[in-house]
């Protein structure tokens, strides 16, 4: 009989959590002190949100995300609700549009200015009333765009859609009234085709969003549930709760069988909400506990034993709330995978936190960085409320890439149907680089490449993220240290780019060949 090792052989074996550096955190950042079980931390590759206190009434800060350091006493805040802020999200599809949920039983949408705040920004873009109630959960549809969903303490999900002129919104599409108790979490599996919620009466619902009826309940007694989350395209649900003797566990589900969970795991007997957070790319599971500083990880796997333990992220400082940073906007040159923003009341700080993967070489990693979800909607808010499914439209994190899913072409597209569009920001970079070496740039893209104004690249500058940092928003170097970084990671930069040149004068020359070839067979026809 052969021998089995224990141990399983896995590319994130190794992962450890790094936290940042006293001056790449935010310091001096006055953090709620409400009790509700919430994130209050929102976070893109631009800006970072959290929720703040703020005398009569409701309001939260909206940071860029290289301002670190200590922040101004007097720093402007978006205000204009009548109470407390219970819940932001950012609009997934755009990086200035912001979600927040509030007790004054309304929905604000903002649209955040591109220049820095200067004074206290009122002016929303819409409300939505509806809810009887205080709303405490507010989340983006992960496919379509403009479609928002909401919950609140009148035990209702409502349904969203924002694709209208009206200032003011005062009904929902759809309104689900399934739940006999206060709404604690909502998720969405991967191309929002299907809502899991927790309740207070801790039970697990899937549900059909559009026709809001309920595909699956769980009435498991062994297992209290308190956050739930689709892990990705598993079919498969992670809860976070309370075992029959008041230990904090989670469960592992199956989506379409919710009678008995598929494994449970007991962690501890403190009494702060665990927060589950899970990488579909990777397939990493984090389990993240209010009230202490520890973070958990997990790979999850189809076949048993479902649930594999790393190791745990330890700290002396607990945390109040959490916010992640989406996968566009991570670090790939330091084998970045994952980016917490811990907000630590006791010391009015926000912690960034990165999840790394140990690796020698310096070059791109494709096995830890698949194509992962983009900021570009795959269904536009009618086409979802008239039954249509798709996934996410997938791009590559590989500096300088393209998407890699259909998207709509261009206004202009090149004559010959051989010749692939070009990205303009790639032939900005092509040829500045190209006249560097003294060489003459090829002619033939310049040609047929469409031609964007000047107001639309200026555009794709501002928002053109490498490496995980704006390139053309990046603040100056303070310290000694981070001018070598920055001069590193320039010259990373400049290696790739010649790389990429290299890459785009070889296919230049073979279309320049198959375009020579076309016309002396036209010639000749």
């Amino acid at each position: 009989m052969s021998w089995h090792p224990q141990y399983r052989s896995s590319k994130f074996r190794h992962v450890f959590g790094k936290p940042a550096s006293k001056e790449n955190c935010y310091d001096s950042v006055p953090i709620t002190h409400s009790v509700h079980d919430n994130h209050f931390c929102a976070v893109n590759p631009h800006f970072i949100a959290v929720v703040t206190e703020c005398a009569g009434g409701g309001a939260f800060l909206v940071i860029p995300l290289h301002q670190t350091g200590k922040l101004d006493p007097h720093y402007p805040k978006v205000c204009g609700h009548r109470g407390n802020v219970l819940d932001i999200k950012w609009n997934p599809f755009d990086d200035f549009e912001i979600a927040s949920a509030s007790e004054d039983a309304t929905i604000k949408i903002w649209a955040i200015p591109k220049q820095l705040l200067s004074r206290n920004f009122t002016a929303y873009r819409k409300e939505l009333v509806g809810h009887a109630r205080r709303v405490g959960l507010v989340e983006w549809h992960p496919t379509a765009a403009n479609i928002l969903f909401s919950a609140g303490y009148d035990y209702k999900v409502m349904v969203w859609n924002l694709d209208t002129k009206e200032s003011v919104i005062m009904s929902p599409v759809k309104t689900i009234d399934c739940h006999q108790d206060v709404i604690l979490s909502m998720s969405f599996n991967t191309n929002g085709s299907l809502l899991a919620t927790t309740c207070k009466d801790r039970k697990i619902r899937v549900l059909d969003p559009r026709a809001g009826t309920v595909l699956q309940e769980a009435s498991y007694k062994g297992h209290r549930a308190n956050k739930v989350l689709f892990l990705g395209n598993l079919k498969k649900l992670l809860s976070t709760g309370t075992s029959r003797w008041n230990n904090r566990q989670i469960a592992l589900w199956d989506q379409d069988d919710l009678s008995v969970p598929l494994t449970e795991e007991d962690l501890d007997g403190s009494s702060g909400v665990l927060f589950p957070f899970y990488d579909s790319d990777t397939n990493m599971l984090y389990v993240v506990g209010k009230g202490d500083g520890n973070i958990r990880y997990y790979e999850v796997s189809a076949d048993k034993p479902h649930l594999s333990y790393l190791t745990e992220y330890r700290s002396y400082h607990p945390q109040k709330g959490i916010g992640f940073m989406p996968k566009r906007g991570l670090d790939v040159s330091t084998c970045e995978i994952f980016r917490f923003y811990k907000l630590i009341t006791t010391k009015s700080l926000i912690e960034p936190i990165s999840m790394i993967v140990p690796r020698r070489s310096e070059s791109y990693q494709e096995d830890i960085y698949p194509p992962t979800a983009g900021a570009q909607p795959s269904l536009t808010a009618r086409e979802w409320l008239s039954g249509v499914n798709k996934g996410p439209v997938l791009v590559s994190l590989r500096p300088g890439s393209e998407l890699l899913s259909p998207r709509p072409l261009p206004p202009e597209r090149p004559p010959s149907n051989s010749l692939a569009p070009a990205s303009p920001h790639l032939l900005d970079q092509t040829e500045a680089l190209v006249a560097e070496d003294g060489r003459r740039p090829f002619s033939l893209l310049e040609e047929k490449a469409p031609r964007w104004t000047a107001e639309h690249r200026l555009e794709e500058k501002k928002t053109w993220l490498t490496n995980g940092f704006d390139i053309f928003e990046c603040p100056p170097p303070k310290t000694e240290n981070e001018l070598l970084q920055m001069f590193y990671r320039q010259q990373e930069e400049i290696r790739r780019l010649r790389e990429l040149v290299t890459q785009r004068e070889v296919q230049a020359k073979q279309l320049e060949l198959e375009i020579k070839n076309l016309r002396m067979s036209s010639e000749w026809s």
